[in-house]
Order: structure tokens, then C-alpha cells, then sequence
């Protein structure tokens, strides 16, 4: 199997969401980020706490983000606010409690199970202003013009043409209308073997590519006032990496200053 190949890594991005809706379903519980994930349920390497946000669902969250874009995301009261790889519904709940009755919120995802696990629990709320709809980030069955603010939580990184993403999320924003995004980013050089690790442990690293390559496809896809407003380094425990490198190896990869990072990134359309 070419895992390289853009159509395999989508088939198993969603074979691998599929099973982690399926999953929570079975246990309740959550799992960690990405798409080849080896970790065990409580590996939070990736997630932050929702606990105190407001509109936040529990059964919602399947601890699959590696930031709080709604945090960041200047969302007002009747906004229409579009969510890329939504999944169970996470941050569509949260953004839905800041637009009130007179908002909007889409969920996109390509995953036919997390699309039902979130219709599931939108029924629950009772929400009518809340839909899922499932389709492809690279071509969003959402019209041009259409979101006031787009979000997304851990899921651009899984996408194999970023700049098809960036155009389309580029596409449904209004004019003056602006994203902001939480993701995984790499800074430095990584050893090899590192990333491996790393890949397997939580797997929305195997996607990731350098921050400041990242930013630029973003500009490239005509966003302006591109800002990182949050950045935070995931340190792989030296117990997990020991097991794959020599201690000279982990000691030059700490003093090389290159690491994995969850960054949240705001943009505007003009």
C-alpha cells in the first residue's frame, strides 16, 4: 500500500475516525489525536481541557483537538461559523452557545460515522440551527461566501493538499470574514526515527509540516493579518523516546531547539 498516496492517506484517516467514533460509542471514552494513533485513551499529549467552556458537551468531545480555536475565534452572536473535520461535534456545540438562536453552525467531516455520532447528539440538544454534512475539507459541499468565521481543531494537519484546503476555506468565507485554526506544526529538523515515534504516538504528527511553510500556504491562499495567537510544544515523555533513540540522540534533539508544536493561527479575508 503507497501511504504516500493522497486517496490511501484519506481512506485511512477515515477508516481510522470511523473506528474511534465506533469506539467511544462502545466505552465512552476518548482517544488521542490522528490518524495511525498507537497511543492508549488517556494519552492527552495532544487535547486541552473543555471542561469550563461554555456550550461545551461532554459526549461531544473525543479528546481528538490539540487547541480551543473558539477560544481565539472572535465569534459573535448570529454568525455563521463553519467547522472543518467536526467530528462528534465538539466545537460546533461551543461556537453554537456564542451565536445564539439567530447563528448558524456547519459542521463539515468525510467520516460517515462521526457525521451520525454528531446528528445524534445535535438531536439531543434539540438544535436547528446546528447541521453535519459530510464532505471532503479539499472540496466542502458548502456554497462560496457562506461563513462568517471558520474553524478547525486538529484535522487540517490530516489533509494532503493543504493549499486545496486553504483555497476552500478561503471560498466559503465571507469577505471580512476570518478563520482560526488549531493544529500541529513542526519546527526544526526532526531525526527521522523521532518522527516515527512521534507519527505512532499521536499520529496528527505524521501530517504536520513546518510552521512557517504553514503560514505561507495560508498567505499564498490570499489570507491577510495571518497571526499565531497561541503556540504550545508537545513534549513526547523521554521515558516513550529512550525506548527508541540513545540518550546522546534525545540530549542533541532537546538542545536542538526543533519540536513539535499545537499552534492556534487567526486570518483574515479581505
Amino acid at each position: 500500500m503507497d501511504t504516500k498516496d493522497p486517496s490511501t492517506l484519506k481512506q485511512i484517516v477515515k477508516e481510522k475516525y470511523g473506528e474511534i467514533a465506533e469506539q467511544s460509542e462502545r466505552q465512552g471514552g476518548s482517544t488521542c489525536c490522528g490518524s495511525e494513533c498507537g497511543c492508549s485513551s488517556d494519552t492527552d499529549v495532544m487535547s486541552e481541557r473543555y471542561t469550563n467552556v461554555i456550550g461545551y458537551v461532554k459526549e461531544a468531545d473525543l479528546g481528538l483537538g490539540c487547541g480551543i480555536p473558539t477560544e481565539f475565534a472572535k465569534i459573535k452572536p448570529g454568525d455563521t461559523v463553519v467547522d472543518l473535520g467536526a467530528g462528534a461535534g465538539n466545537d460546533c456545540f461551543v461556537a453554537r452557545a456564542i451565536v445564539g438562536d439567530t447563528g448558524k453552525v456547519i459542521g463539515v467531516d468525510m467520516t460517515e460515522k462521526m457525521v451520525t455520532k454528531a446528528n445524534a447528539n445535535n438531536a439531543k440538544l434539540g438544535y436547528s440551527n446546528v447541521q453535519f454534512v459530510l464532505g471532503d475539507i479539499e472540496a466542502m459541499p458548502v456554497e462560496s461566501n457562506t461563513a462568517d468565521v471558520v474553524v478547525s481543531n486538529c484535522v487540517l494537519n490530516l489533509v494532503p493538499d493543504k493549499s486545496k484546503a486553504f483555497a476552500e476555506m478561503f471560498r466559503v468565507i465571507k469577505p471580512g470574514g476570518h478563520f482560526t485554526v488549531s493544529d500541529i506544526v513542526l519546527e526544526g529538523s526532526l531525526p527521522d526515527r523521532l518522527r516515527d515515534v512521534a507519527a505512532m504516538y499521536a499520529g496528527c504528527v505524521s501530517g504536520a509540516i513546518q510552521k512557517e511553510d504553514y503560514l505561507a500556504l495560508l498567505g499564498k491562499a490570499g489570507f491577510r493579518n495571518i497571526a499565531v495567537v497561541k503556540s504550545r510544544e508537545t513534549r513526547l515523555p523521554d521515558e516513550l523516546l529512550l525506548h527508541y533513540v540513545s540518550q546522546d540522540e534525545l540530549q542533541r534533539y532537546r538542545s536542538s531547539g526543533a519540536g513539535i508544536f499545537s499552534i492556534t493561527v487567526y486570518g483574515e479575508k479581505p
